[in-house]
């Protein structure tokens, strides 16, 4: 059976990938798609684990080609998901989870009608500021600029799934879980997931053969 696409998407500083890698860490169930980027590493961030770190002609040579389910220019930078790192795990029958703006996001809604998106809110913009600038990895400038594009980004809430406001990161997490445990718990999904015992629980013969001594 193939797996779920699922697509979170926030502003910088709302707590996105924190609420992710933990929702990772508790669901073996879904795996992460590592995107590509344009931009240098952050203090702490590693190749292959946090983005696929390539410089802006590399990025340009693959779009060329097609290697790109999506692809944004995000903050002055490129990023984008490859195919290759989310068709083979969903055929496999893994649940991927993209992490993506809104642009990107509509990209995928486009050519997979049942993804499951998602939204994340900070609770204010002054916690939005204060998070920014705790995290200490980009300049003022940057931050600046992250905080006037905020509003833009969350204006396109409306168009998601889901919308969870990070106010309680633990609250946040369970929320996000309990969007994967509903997703999996469809009917259309458990019909394809248990075809046999329903086809054994709703036959005649089978009946009879619980009726025998």
């Amino acid at each position: 059976m193939r797996g779920t696409l699922y697509i979170v998407s926030a502003p910088s500083g709302a707590g996105k990938s924190s609420i992710v890698n933990q929702v990772l860490a508790q669901d073996p169930k879904i795996s992460l798609s590592i995107s590509f980027t344009s931009r240098s590493p952050r203090p702490g961030e590693r190749h292959a684990e946090h983005y696929h770190f390539v410089d802006e002609a590399e990025f340009q040579r693959m779009i060329a080609a097609g290697d790109f389910f999506e692809h944004a220019l995000v903050h002055g930078d490129w990023k984008g998901t490859a195919r290759q790192s989310v068709e083979p795990m969903l055929a496999a029958g893994r649940d991927v989870l993209l992490e993506i703006d809104w642009q990107g996001a509509r990209q995928v809604r486009e050519q997979v009608r049942d993804a499951i998106s998602i939204f994340i809110l900070p609770p204010s913009r002054g916690a939005l500021d204060e998070r920014m600038h705790k995290r200490a990895q980009d300049s003022e400038e940057t931050i600046a600029r992250r905080l006037g594009a905020a509003r833009d980004e969350m204006s396109h809430f409306g168009e998601y799934d889901y919308l969870i406001v990070n106010d309680d990161f633990d609250e946040a997490v369970d929320e996000m879980c309990a969007i994967f445990t509903a997703s999996r718990l469809r009917r259309d999904r458990q019909v394809a997931r248990y075809s046999k015992l329903l086809t054994t629980l709703l036959t005649d013969e089978a009946a009879k053969g619980d009726a025998s001594p």
